[in-house]
């Protein structure tokens, strides 16, 4: 997996990468910019789910490297992105219930890093990011997963609530973080499981919360009621682990 990022600049340049196939990431366009090639590149862009960003001439002069963005800026991640199945056949060739994470609109880099890291060392068989709402795997995050990503699967996914109902279809459960939920030592948090933790401001969107089979809540003792997204996924993924070497 290399941690670098392309950036493509320009209407024409964009228009075919999409053509070509091309898979973009993120979109950048100049705000109130109406004309053909402008409509032509978001309706790709909503076609191949590519979340696009509508910005200030000067946010795009900050970020072009040539000076003649033309009003649009695309980015491709060189990431080899890994499909749900593989994280499954992962889980199998390892003689293992599936463990995956799931994350609903991590939007910090340095959070979704850390998670990836944390999905490595507890032996989680991948991540599951989804294409909007979410931070990309970026340099950033490479830097902050201290370079789990090159060994953890990570899929990104158009719809999670789909995902997850897909997986519910071969055996998985669903938890997600939730401060109003069952404390985590009362659950059982073995057998094939999914990990759910939500964006960093707002928590598990509410679709998915209702999709998932149970909700975890960390015990609180101090004067702070909540846990940053990394460290709740920390401490949630080794209640996991602990119980399920009790069950091996």
């Amino acid at each position: 997996m290399r941690d670098s990022e392309s950036m493509i600049e320009g209407k024409n340049a964009v228009i075919e990468a999409f053509r070509a196939g091309t898979t973009i990431d993120r979109l950048f366009v100049l705000e109130n910019d109406k004309s053909g090639p402008v409509n032509t590149i978001i309706r790709e862009a909503k076609k191949s789910g590519v979340p696009v960003k509508f910005v200030k001439k000067q946010r795009l002069d900050q970020l072009s490297e040539t000076g003649a963005h033309q009003g649009v800026i695309a980015y491709i991640s060189h990431v080899e992105y890994a499909d749900i199945d593989d994280i499954l056949d992962k889980a199998a060739s390892k003689n293992e219930p599936p463990f995956i994470f799931l994350l609903d609109g991590i939007e910090d880099p340095h959070n979704l890093g850390a998670i990836i890291r944390t999905a490595d060392a507890s032996g989680a068989h991948g991540v599951v990011i989804t294409k909007n709402r979410s931070a990309d795997v970026t340099s950033t995050v490479v830097k902050a997963s201290a370079g789990a990503v090159n060994h953890v699967a990570i899929a990104k996914v158009t719809n999670l609530t789909d995902t997850i109902e897909g997986l519910k279809d071969k055996g998985m459960w669903f938890v997600c973080a939730d401060a109003d939920g069952d404390v985590m030592y009362n659950l059982n948090l073995t057998g094939a499981i999914g990990l759910v933790i939500g964006n960093e401001g707002h928590g598990v969107s509410r679709l998915v919360r209702e999709h998932c089979d149970m909700t975890a809540s960390i015990p609180m003792k101090g004067q702070i009621s909540s846990l940053n997204a990394s460290v709740a996924a920390g401490v949630l993924s080794y209640e996991i682990v602990r119980q399920r070497s009790l069950n091996e």
